[in-house]
């Protein structure tokens, strides 16, 4: 393969370029396809998967602010394409290739990138049920939610059965060498809040082929869904804040806010006791509105708890009410990240140790570099 030639590449901070890439987004000018990537969705969408410097990262390239980004991929078809910035070469990089499980359907004629998506480069990912009963409700919905997006564009399916997601994961295992999975889904209008769905697709999984999963869901008014999910083969559970102080809660997403911080401390604990320290996290958007010191005050909380505070800078998507929402500075993410790096290494926490999802992962944020600078 041709390689495009980097020209006397200057010096690289990695932590603070791929800080800056998740914040700004980047041009993609190389010829080709886009390879893998998403828009919509739930999860990391309008992303890309790619790997600069030895690190896989998701960045943004569909977004609004991307368009602009003084980050430009450049390369001829059949050469290796380079980041530039501001017009000068920086490092060559990789692009994830789309999965060979992509390829196949079930007996039906499902596709199976219609059942689970494969996420950064070793993430099988599926959101169970493609629907919330708060979405399309503009006075209790998520304003960042585009998780009836992929629905509408026939990208996905409804609901995920539980045997379609065991054959999907066991083919993405063979085929693609995946290590963890993410199962996530929209909110039922039931007190469980989806850990029911939750745990039959997990079972499923489990019986089909050794693969550690984590389920994310809201925190269900029984607590005792914990345990049927760890039962049920969860290795890791996800309780998502995304914000942190109350009245950016109830103005970004009215009607998860229902459930305040405080019921979610509860449910950390109550899971913490049940799965172990590490093995339950929390997503943090910076970037809708709460304060640098509020979220590293967070997250000094719940981490003294035993829960992984998993921080990614908020990615505005098209279509949704935050379309036109700015991503947060690189240089709050800069200053951010490290005060979480520290928070994590007092109370014995690494993503390192987690057995499934988004913080094992660590493709959203670079928080797993600021950790690592810690060690």
């Amino acid at each position: 393969m041709v390689r495009l030639r980097v020209l006397e590449p200057p010096t690289v901070d990695l932590f603070e370029l791929l800080t800056e890439l998740q914040t700004a987004g980047m041009r993609w000018s190389a010829e080709g396809g886009f390879g893998l990537h998403r828009r919509g969705g739930a999860g990391p969408s309008d992303h890309k998967a790619v790997k600069l410097g030895g690190k896989v990262v998701m960045v943004p390239i569909h977004t609004a602010p991307a368009t602009t980004s003084r980050f430009e991929v450049r390369g001829a078809l059949g050469e290796t394409p380079a980041l530039f910035r501001d017009g000068q070469a920086l490092l060559p990089i990789e692009v994830a290739p789309v999965p060979r499980f992509y390829e196949r359907s079930t007996a039906e004629g499902i596709p199976y990138w219609k059942i689970a998506a494969l996420h950064s480069t070793d993430v099988l990912a599926s959101t169970l049920l493609q629907k919330c009963v708060r979405y399309g409700n503009r006075a209790k919905s998520c304003q960042f939610c585009a998780i009836g997006q992929s629905l509408a564009s026939g990208a996905t399916i409804l609901e995920k059965t539980p045997e379609q997601l065991a054959e999907v994961a066991r083919v993405a295992v063979e085929l693609d060498g995946v290590k963890h999975a993410v199962l996530t889904t929209g909110t039922p209008p039931t007190s469980d809040r989806g850990a029911e769905k939750l745990a039959l697709a997990t079972a499923a999984i489990r019986d089909a082929v050794n693969l550690p999963v984590q389920a994310q869901c809201e925190p269900p008014a029984d607590f005792g869904w914990f345990r049927r999910l760890h039962d049920a083969g969860v290795a890791t559970l996800g309780m998502h804040l995304e914000a942190v102080s109350e009245p950016v809660r109830k103005r970004i997403m009215p009607g998860k806010a229902e459930i305040p911080v405080s019921v979610y401390l509860e449910a950390f604990e109550a899971a913490v006791a049940v799965f172990g320290r590490g093995q339950v996290t929390t997503y943090i958007l910076a970037g809708l509105g709460d304060t640098e010191d509020a979220i590293a005050s967070l997250c000094e909380q719940v981490a003294e708890l035993g829960v992984y505070p998993f921080v990614v800078p908020f990615v505005p998507i098209a279509g949704t009410p935050l379309e036109s929402h700015s991503p947060p500075s690189a240089a709050m993410m800069a200053s951010l990240l490290p005060r979480v790096a520290q928070s994590l290494s007092r109370h014995g926490l690494a993503s390192s140790d987690i057995a499934a999802g988004c913080g094992r992962c660590g493709a959203c944020s670079t928080l797993r570099s600021a950790e690592v600078a810690r060690a």
